[in-house]
């Protein structure tokens, strides 16, 4: 009889243990697949300078368009930002402390779209397919929103390295494409043969400025975002420098910078009003 017993608890305690050890093997298979998923993203952005791929940096493909909205080259460095950025939330996201956390389980998915994207995007641009470049981008925003939006409602109370290895990232890392799609679709219209008409290229880009600061100010005064707006007023900044030969579209930017600069301000003021 004791015999039986004690046959039947090892049993159900080995059945017990297989979900749990089932579950950790998912996390560190999800783990991994994020790290590959990141070095692959790093790997191609390398190659399309190191090459450069197609013979062209992205630089040089985007000078060669005379656009309004490019602003001046120093503003791309913010890509080492980004990237050192997913890098801490790749380590981060790799702690055995971390396997069972749902907001890291929640982006997985998002995550490896936005690196598929991203790396997608570099060939799709390099060889001068640039309407199919501009969906990819397109794909490339949609999954960062996502990502966004499922880490938004936790920034508050999370820990301190959380913050700082995965929600401030990722909202740099919007707040850039958020401009990278905007500059896209300029190109890609000009490419098109449209180049503002009937508003002319300095008004059409300073259109898309305006645009991109109302997306700004929801983030600085609805979601009191400071990482995702800081990263517009850089290249607002950017633009009045490389377009200072076309007032319109120089001073736009320059205005529009100070009111982000300002709607943070403001926001942050209301903040530490309701707390």
């Amino acid at each position: 009889m004791s015999t039986t017993i004690y046959n039947s608890t090892k049993t159900k305690l080995n059945s017990d243990s297989l979900p749990q050890e089932e579950a950790t093997s998912s996390a560190i298979i999800r783990q991994v697949m994020v790290i590959v998923a990141l070095v692959i993203t790093l790997f191609v952005n390398y190659l399309s300078n190191a090459l450069p791929i197609n013979g062209r940096t992205p630089g040089e493909i985007s000078d060669s368009f005379p656009v309004r909205f490019t602003p001046a080259g120093y503003v791309f460095s913010i890509w080492s930002i980004i990237y050192l950025g997913l890098i801490a939330y790749a380590i981060y996201q790799a702690l055995p402390s971390q396997r069972a956390n749902p907001r890291l389980r929640a982006i997985f998915w998002p995550f490896l779209i936005s690196c598929a994207a991203n790396s997608s995007w570099i060939f799709a641009w390099h060889y001068g397919f640039y309407p199919l470049s501009l969906l990819i981008m397109l794909v490339l925003l949609g999954s960062l929103i996502l990502l966004y939006a499922r880490l938004y409602p936790s920034f508050y109370s999370v820990s301190t390295a959380e913050r700082w290895t995965t929600h401030i990232p990722f909202r740099i890392y919007l707040g850039w494409v958020t401009v990278a799609t905007i500059a896209n679709t300029t190109i890609v219209l000009y490419d098109l043969g449209w180049q503002g008409a009937p508003f002319g290229a300095d008004k059409w880009a300073a259109l898309m400025i305006f645009v991109a600061t109302l997306i700004g100010g929801f983030f600085a005064l609805r979601l009191r975002d400071i990482a995702y707006t800081l990263v517009l007023v850089w290249a607002f900044v950017g633009i009045y420098v490389e377009q200072n030969d076309a007032p319109i579209t120089a001073y736009t930017a320059l205005t529009m910078a100070g009111l982000l600069a300002l709607a943070l301000l403001f926001g942050r003021r209301k903040q530490q009003a309701t707390m």
